[in-house]
């Protein structure tokens, strides 16, 4: 038998996974719900929400932020984007996408336009002018002879395939176009090619060896087949890119579904210019990610080098200034990103954070300036029991806080303090399911499923409960009891003791801490200081924690340290 006498007074690793539960100098808990670890290493309850609007589907978060004064929320759901400013809907937008798009719509934002991608839809492009609100189809530059700027390529069905240009008896802009194989289909249809050095559109298919095709200007008639031609990469058939960003003042396309690992790097300051023209600095760079992997391209982030995050791993671009005869793309690590649901990869203290292609790893991709190579840390190594099927992620800069939203309708939170070596994950619970999260200025919304009804609400710290109504509670649950790296058989509590700052509730095993009644004066901050409760009795079962600290009660609490008084038997 023997005294104990254990203080926690850090709790930088929130709530740990049990297979941890035997590690004596993990500073960690077992339990935490609905509380935040502040950069002391303190427990505080989180704010509560502050509904703004019933919604009429479940819907994407998109932050518009033009300048400090034009501050946007675009919510996005089934063919709609409405327009929220200081949390009032003032624009309503119809877009193409329907409510099963809308998981792996991407977007990047440049200046007062907003470009959104998906391998299924052209591009569309929302700006903001003095005009108001507009979203329209991205167009590539058109020439004075109609030819676009679009790229080219030549995809694995086109092999083999020749192509004999004879007249056509429609008029002088149109031609005959017959293969060696069968190839036309219905769906090539609209397709724009690249044919002896000229652009033309598949007007009409006549059967399977033979297409009528349309030109602008004049044409010859070579004398072979052509075996060398191309196709836009980008089309209805061939598919629209999938993810998009800028950089170095070039737009840049990442993926189709023809060219999964493909990417397209639009003339330098002339986003709807991706002619390669002739390789001067300035024009416009394809390049194809080549490894012994199949690669399909999850999204792209501009940071300190232009990253790309495929389906294995992760590649970056580190040329500067990058131009088409000056290229250094390589893959750096091969932990993979997911590609069912786009989880926009967040900038936290200069490293872009990502979820894993698992699903259960919050990877640090950080570049480490003596190797010039990047690592892709683990995040959640001691707190992975969290991560299940996440669907939603932002970052709270301000608050120093990563939200994850998973399916399950709950929110991990990672309160990421570096200077203070802080990473502790929690999970945020309301009365309803946590649908998406975003963060614009340093406010965090969500779009939150009650009662088979969608609601647009965010974090506010004036509120002490959910949308007015909807109660929460706050706990914190210990590790199982280890002393002098043992596991004891028994326990005998003498006293447990804390100390808070402004705290009007409180409970330790469910029993109420006495407080002095005055701080609940609506006035008082709340009570600062050292409250106890003697515990006398006994624990046999030391898997279970010796404290759960709680409340339901909608009442501020900051914890700052849990000390527990009494004796074990080994």
């Amino acid at each position: 038998m023997g005294n104990f006498l254990k203080t926690q007074n850090v709790f930088s690793y929130g709530e740990v996974a049990p297979e941890f539960y035997a590690i004596n100098n993990i500073n960690g808990v077992a339990t935490l719900e609905n509380m935040d670890v502040l950069h002391s290493g303190g427990l505080k309850r989180r704010p509560g929400l502050k509904q703004i609007s019933q919604i009429p589907d479940n819907a994407v978060l998109v932050p518009f932020q033009i300048n400090e004064s034009e501050k946007y929320l675009l919510v996005i759901y089934n063919q709609k984007i409405d327009v929220y400013e200081n949390d009032v809907k003032i624009d309503s937008l119809n877009t193409p996408w329907q409510n099963t798009d809308l998981r792996t719509l991407q977007f990047a934002q440049r200046f007062n336009k907003i470009f959104f991608v998906h391998s299924n839809f052209r591009p569309q492009v929302l700006t903001k002018n003095s005009n108001g609100f507009n979203i329209k189809p991205f167009s590539f530059y058109v020439n004075r002879d109609m030819s676009a700027n679009i790229p080219f390529t030549r995809f694995d069905d086109m092999d083999g395939v020749s192509i004999t240009i004879t007249s056509s008896s429609i008029d002088n802009n149109h031609a005959t176009f017959t293969t060696n194989k069968d190839i036309w289909t219905n769906d090539w249809f609209g397709e724009r090619l690249l044919v002896n050095n000229k652009q033309w559109i598949v007007q009409s298919i006549q059967d399977a060896r033979v297409a009528i095709v349309s030109t602008d200007g004049d044409f010859s008639f070579p004398g072979t087949p052509i075996y060398d031609w191309y196709t836009a990469a980008f089309s209805d058939k061939r598919g629209w890119p999938m993810s998009v960003s800028f950089h170095q003042n070039r737009l840049v396309f990442g993926g189709t579904k023809s060219g999964p690992n493909n990417v397209w790097m639009s003339k330098t300051g002339d986003y709807t210019n991706f002619d390669a023209g002739s390789g001067l600095d300035d024009d416009a760079i394809f390049m194809t990610l080549l490894s012994s992997q199949h690669h399909q391209i999850s999204t792209i982030v501009s940071s300190d080098n232009l990253q790309i995050l495929t389906s294995v791993g992760e590649w970056a671009v580190s040329n500067s200034p990058l131009t088409p005869s000056n290229i250094n793309v390589k893959q750096h690590t091969s932990v993979g990103s997911m590609t069912n649901v786009y989880l926009q990869p967040q900038q936290i203290e200069g490293a872009t954070v990502f979820i894993s292609q698992s699903g259960k790893d919050v990877r640090e991709l950080d570049l480490d300036d003596l190797s010039q190579r990047y690592n892709a840390n683990d995040l959640c190594l001691y707190s992975k029991h969290l991560m299940k099927n996440p669907i939603s992620i932002a970052f709270n800069q301000s608050k120093h806080q990563l939200f994850v939203v998973m399916d399950d309708g709950y929110i991990s939170v990672l309160n990421k303090h570096p200077n203070s070596e802080i990473n502790a994950w929690g999970k945020y619970i309301t009365d309803g399911k946590f649908r998406y999260v975003s963060v614009l200025d340093n406010e965090t919304f969500v779009v939150v499923e009650r009662l088979n009804n969608f609601y647009l609400e965010k974090f506010d710290d004036t509120c002490k409960c959910d949308a007015t109504i909807y109660d929460f509670e706050y706990k914190i649950s210990a590790f199982p009891m280890i002393v002098n790296n043992h596991a004891p058989k028994k326990i005998r509590v003498r006293k447990i003791s804390m100390r808070v700052i402004n705290t009007k509730t409180v409970f330790i095993n469910n029993y109420r801490v006495e407080i002095p009644n005055a701080v609940y004066d609506i006035d008082s901050p709340g009570y600062s200081g050292d409250l106890s409760m003697n515990l006398l009795g006994y624990q046999i079962n030391t898997m279970e924690p010796l404290w759960t600290i709680s409340s339901n009660e909608q009442m501020d609490a900051t914890i700052l340290s849990v000390t527990v008084d009494g004796w074990y038997l080994i």
